[in-house]
């Protein structure tokens, strides 16, 4: 008898978990979305040699140097016109920031400063936001054969956030995606099982 009513019990558990999953899911596919960027901005991006640890560890140097120096010079405008002229007529000092950065990082690898319109962006995901791939106006940075994995952010207006720095591709993303949601479901069924037999 007692093996009949831990059955229903068992069952009763399972039946009220369903819906929570279900909720937790659309949530999480709600927050799946695109992150508004202006029609008008600038962009950054910069390719790292190769994949290997150093040369990412330079592109990251690079990478704070760049943007660094361009917040610093954008922060009091709010016309983007003006912010072109700006680092049209700067890129000179850019590009000594960037010598200077690859020479404190004792790399001999050789790069390209390009500021175009046409600078073509694979999709990527950062956090919860999708960004669709596509050529956009942007700065580039192109580190010796730049044939390692890139990263970018939004230069003006400011949108160089924390959150950039860590992006994954989208296929990456999805399926990291959906690991965390197997996790969920099993605290969930953790959760609630151990409630249910009085042991939370």
């Amino acid at each position: 008898m007692k093996k009949v009513w831990f059955a229903i019990g068992l069952l009763f558990l399972l039946l009220s978990i369903i819906p929570v999953i279900s909720v937790a899911k659309e949530m999480q596919n709600k927050e799946l979305d695109y992150q508004v960027i202006p029609d008008e901005a600038i962009r950054l991006r910069i390719l790292a040699n190769s994949d290997s640890e150093k040369d990412q560890d330079v592109k990251h140097k690079v990478r704070d140097e760049v943007n660094e120096v361009i917040t610093e010079w954008v922060k009091d405008i709010d016309d983007i016109e003006e912010a072109r002229q700006l680092i049209n007529d700067r890129l000179p000092e850019l590009e000594e920031v960037i010598k200077d950065t690859l020479k404190k990082e004792n790399s001999d690898e050789d790069f390209e400063l390009e500021y175009r319109e046409d600078v073509s962006f694979p999709a990527k995901l950062y956090g919860n936001y999708l960004y669709p791939e596509g050529e956009y106006e942007a700065i580039l940075v192109t580190i010796g054969e730049g044939s390692g994995a890139n990263w970018w952010c939004v230069l003006f207006p400011p949108l160089c956030f924390l959150d950039f720095f860590n992006g994954t591709s989208v296929a990456e993303g999805e399926e990291a995606q959906a690991q965390a949601e197997e996790e969920e479901e099993e605290v969930e069924v953790e959760f609630f099982l151990f409630k249910w037999l009085g042991l939370s």
